[in-house]
């Protein structure tokens, strides 16, 4: 299963959600399909994209978050798995992608490419819901029942290890935090 592809299956349901993504290849793939007000690609911040999409979860609870994330990212923060279940956000939905290496940069394995399962440390560390999926079918059921279930859930999507031609997207890092910033506030008033 590639990651672009896995995105693009599931890219309806993002229209009314908060989207948090990881940088690199999935900021660049997502953009690709077709930016929304409602996507923050996080950049220069490896690692921190699950603890983002948490602080929203737990500031705006009316709202459901989708985090896409990264294998190597999260092997960066491996604690932010364990305070995702100490909050339990009911409104979170974290995919980390797993193609078993740093693909943005240089393609170096990561430990999943000897055997680390996120998806069970992830239940390990109280994570209510954990899957581990390796095809568009898997992974469309999973998200959608992730989403039904209301339930803080991490998603491991196994992918190939390919990417974009580049990494960078068109989208300048302040257009996106203020027009970012803009949604969140909006979505405050039509709440309410």
């Amino acid at each position: 299963m590639k990651r672009v592809d896995a995105m693009r299956a599931v890219y309806p349901q993002l229209e009314e959600r908060v989207v948090v993504t990881i940088m690199g290849a999935v900021a660049a793939e997502l953009q690709s399909i077709g930016h929304r007000p409602n996507f923050f690609y996080l950049q220069h911040a490896m690692g921190l994209a699950s603890s983002l999409g948490l602080g929203i979860a737990l500031g705006r609870p009316e709202l459901q978050v989708v985090v896409f994330d990264g294998d190597g990212s999260i092997l960066m923060n491996l604690g932010g798995l364990t305070t995702l279940a100490r909050y339990r956000p009911r409104n979170l939905v974290h995919v980390v992608f797993d193609n078993e290496s740093l693909l943005s940069v240089g393609g170096f394995p990561t430990a999943t490419s000897t055997g680390t399962d996120i998806a069970g440390v992830a239940a390990a560390a109280g994570v209510p819901h954990t899957a581990t999926v390796r095809t568009i079918d898997e992974f469309t059921r999973e998200f959608d029942e992730a989403l039904a279930r209301q339930e803080l859930t991490t998603i491991v999507a196994k992918v190939e290890a390919v990417g974009p031609s580049g990494y960078v997207t068109d989208l300048s890092l302040l257009e996106n935090r203020y027009e970012f910033a803009r949604y969140l506030k909006n979505a405050a008033s039509s709440s309410r």
